[in-house]
């Protein structure tokens, strides 16, 4: 292709994105309720308090996503060297992608946009680990949090109660079992027939030892200490008379429900309310407060890191010499 033709493809393709992530935060924050209720909410705490309070969630915003920048840097080495700067970078341009398209996948295109072009589909696998190890992590504690609420609030009968525990006990040492042995995942993909000529993509999976794992799945938790944090310190600043536990373990189930269902990034934090809405329900009767902290903390973490990708997306380079 021409360099000019490159070029002017190059530029169409960053004002794409950047025009849609825009677009589609503009439409789903114009006139949203649930923010104006939050500001409404904070004006009736202490100043003091308010300022701490979002201090702390803005501060565990960017820890979450240094987190995951760090994470994609250790997955990423076994590719291509790359800075922890770039890795930043191509983390927050993710985001921006995420925005707009189902399920977070635009995220993977942004981040590995920031590989060696050749790396490009070989850094979407390496990607897939880390996501893999969230789910693992979400999907354990969901688990444990669903078997307390249901003990807790739904008193069901004894066999079912038992059911419920094997299903779950069977759930968690799945998902580990499969995490720290992610080899058998690359065997069965090359097992299947149509999928052969493409092992050396999907390789790159198998390639990560015991430790290297144990090494990410730490990166994993610890991003999944830091949000649930976030949750805790806004609800909690709201509706201070709720326990620590009963707020983290409702969080957990919400959490579990919410990577169960497909959704835009975009809008799950609709799925986010609803569910917190419901389960917190058991237990407090302001439902404005829960319904407000979920959407602030969607804001925090999902929408500004979005807006602040936008400016990375402009270092995109989606042909290997294109300006």
């Amino acid at each position: 292709m021409n360099p000019t033709v490159k070029r002017v493809v190059s530029y169409a393709l960053k004002a794409a994105i950047i025009l849609l992530a825009f677009t589609f935060i503009y439409r789903r924050l114009n006139n949203n309720t649930n923010l104006h209720n939050f500001q409404q909410l904070v004006s009736q705490i202490g100043r003091g308090q308010a300022v701490l309070v979002m201090s702390a969630v803005l501060g565990l915003m960017l820890a979450n996503w240094l987190l995951e920048a760090a994470k994609w840097r250790y997955l990423a080495q076994r590719l291509s060297h790359i800075t922890f700067w770039r890795s930043i970078e191509a983390v927050f341009c993710g985001l921006t992608w995420a925005i707009f398209t189902p399920n977070r996948i635009g995220e993977y295109g942004g981040r590995v946009m920031f590989l060696p072009q050749r790396k490009r589909v070989h850094g979407m696998f390496a990607m897939a680990v880390g996501s893999f190890g969230q789910n693992v992590v979400t999907n354990v504690l969901g688990a444990i949090a669903i078997l307390w609420f249901v003990a807790t609030y739904l008193h069901i009968g004894p066999w079912l109660y038992a059911g419920l525990l094997v299903l779950a006990l069977a759930l968690m040492s799945v998902m580990i079992l499969f995490f720290f042995n992610i080899k058998w995942m690359v065997s069965f993909l090359n097992s299947i027939k149509f999928l052969r000529k493409y092992h050396r993509f999907f390789d790159i999976m198998g390639r990560y030892k015991f430790t290297e794992l144990t090494r990410v799945m730490g990166f994993c938790i610890a991003r999944f200490a830091v949000f649930s944090s976030q949750y805790y310190l806004l609800i909690h600043m709201f509706i201070p008379a709720l326990p620590l536990y009963e707020i983290l373990l409702f969080i957990f189930v919400m959490f579990f429900i919410q990577s169960a269902l497909p959704s835009l990034d975009l809008f799950d934090f609709g799925v986010r309310a609803y569910t917190a809405d419901v389960l917190f329900g058991y237990v407090t009767d302001q439902k404005i407060a829960i319904i407000a902290s979920v959407t602030a903390v969607w804001f925090i973490n999902l929408i500004l890191p979005a807006i602040l990708g936008s400016v990375f997306v402009l270092k995109l380079r989606f042909f290997d010499n294109n300006v």
